[in-house]
């Protein structure tokens, strides 16, 4: 099967060849073929991830992207005696592609996942995985680095350690002013850094994650993934102390952990903007096409699942991919006319939506910026079909969450909100259930970057756009050459 891998978080500068998503910066690798990724890793430092970025291929094929402090230089805290990558991952017992196909036929919500893994392992609380559960050594005294990573498809994780703080300092190669907590909470895509010491008796404790499900009446796994914190000192046969989870639907707990995180230090926020783009996020039902018999309307009241961003669903080309037309001049792959605010403002978080909102259009529309354009994105959730946490990954940039809340964004009460002196640095929002985010970014990097949500069923629902950034001034304002090794369609 033909594959293209995404480098999570790095920014690519001038290097969207490298970005990876299918169809967007580059065609599928064929099979048997080759592509070599080249890019320069600037001025980030910290943990990020790189994963497959077509179809369900991301369900087995990631890992972790580690940047260290640069030779001469090291944190800002105390050197950790250990660090460790723990990756979260979620598992079918079938092939996950044909779990989305499946769902691609009906026009139905995707079979939900069987398991939930840590570093590849479901852990000792599935049936036969006992043996392969990941054990995490600990010597009493010490401080480790935990650099945990959401790999999961479609599940927001609570992240918990029994009877340890956690202390966070860093989120998606970004420090952050340390806060400590008991339990985190990563939407698919992002990482959070946290130093846990070991000063509890020298027994063994679970490390552990569940679903933080924010949709009502949704479908989805609520089992439980486990690896084992294992002091050096102590016998391997007792039975590990388990911790405490949030409910499943406990948002208020994610709303007092989102809410702590602040940039390490003062940082320069875009204060005039050039660009103030108001986007609504969320699901829709497409009607079931004449010709289709009903099973291939499974959603909904006899309906195909979509979603969209301003009312759009997102379609990929494929005959090229949007970076290759736009460098090559290639006409009728895509238009420009992404709107800037959805078409209809009606009550967005609200109960009683009009059913003509329902079903999006379909379009491979991309919005315009000119290079050095200083934007700020509201990205409002919507109650249509069902109001969710979505995590909106942002490709080649990061950017600041200046603020976040619930209901409908208001301009003239919640500007006062902004916080434009230490707000956090991120390359993925989770969007509050029912809420709303602001983001704020100077459009430095020329390429097409692609906006989405992390649950990879809602991008493939159509839960994206793309932005279409202009060369600047200069050669270190230009996206480079394509690479002669580019794949071909």
């Amino acid at each position: 099967m033909s594959i293209v891998i995404n480098m999570h978080g790095v920014r690519q500068m001038r290097t969207g060849w490298a970005d990876g998503p299918e169809f967007v910066t580059q065609c599928p690798i064929r099979p048997g073929k080759s592509y070599t990724y080249r890019f320069t890793i600037q001025g980030q430092e910290g943990t990020l991830w790189w994963h497959a970025h077509s179809s369900w291929l991301r369900a087995t094929v990631y890992g972790a992207l580690i940047i260290h402090p640069a030779p001469g230089s090291s944190f800002p805290f105390p050197k950790p005696d250990r660090q460790t990558a723990l990756v979260l991952g979620e598992w079918w017992n079938a092939n996950p592609v044909n779990v989305i196909n499946q769902a691609t036929r009906t026009g139905a919500a995707p079979n939900v996942s069987d398991a939930y893994t840590i570093n590849g392992q479901p852990g000792d609380l599935y049936n036969c995985s006992t043996k392969g559960t990941v054990v995490v050594p600990v010597n009493s005294g010490e401080t480790s680095l935990l650099r945990v990573i959401n790999a999961a498809l479609n599940q927001p994780l609570f992240f918990t350690v029994a009877n340890h703080k956690l202390t966070v300092v860093g989120a998606d190669a970004s420090y952050l002013k340390p806060f400590t907590t008991k339990v985190l909470m990563l939407g698919p895509g992002q990482t959070t850094d946290v130093l846990l010491t070991a000063n509890q008796p020298p027994k063994r404790y679970y490390i552990a994650a569940r679903a933080y499900q924010s949709a009502q009446n949704a479908p989805f796994d609520n089992t439980t993934t486990t690896a084992i914190l294992q002091y050096s000192k102590k016998t391997t046969t007792s039975k590990p102390i388990m911790p405490p989870l949030p409910a499943f639907n406990h948002t208020k707990t994610v709303t007092s952990f989102s809410r702590k995180f602040k940039s390490l230090r003062n940082v320069v926020v875009p204060k005039t903007i050039d660009e103030n783009l108001f986007f609504t996020i969320g699901l829709g039902l497409d009607k079931c096409p004449k010709n289709f018999p009903k099973s291939r309307c499974q959603g909904l009241n006899g309906t195909r699942f979509t979603a969209s961003m301003n009312n759009v669903s997102f379609v990929l080309p494929s005959n090229f991919s949007l970076l290759q037309a736009h460098s090559n001049g290639i006409p009728n792959v895509f238009t420009t006319d992404f709107p800037a605010k959805p078409p209809v403002k009606f009550d967005y978080t609200g109960n009683n939506i009009s059913r003509g909102l329902f079903q999006p259009v379909k379009g491979t529309k991309l919005y315009k910026l000119k290079y050095g354009t200083r934007v700020q994105i509201v990205l409002q959730d919507t109650n249509i079909v069902t109001s969710e946490n979505h995590p909106i990954h942002l490709h080649g940039y990061d950017f600041y969450i200046v603020a976040e809340g619930f209901g409908n964004f208001n301009p003239k009460k919640d500007t006062s909100k902004f916080n434009l002196v230490d707000p956090p640095l991120r390359n993925t929002v989770a969007v509050p259930v029912n809420g709303w985010a602001v983001i704020r970014f100077v459009a430095d990097n020329p390429g097409v970057w692609l906006m989405h949500c992390h649950l990879d069923v809602h991008i493939k629902w159509g839960l994206g756009m793309a932005f279409l950034v202009e060369n600047g001034v200069g050669e270190l304002e230009t996206l480079e050459a394509a690479p002669h090794d580019l794949p071909v369609c």
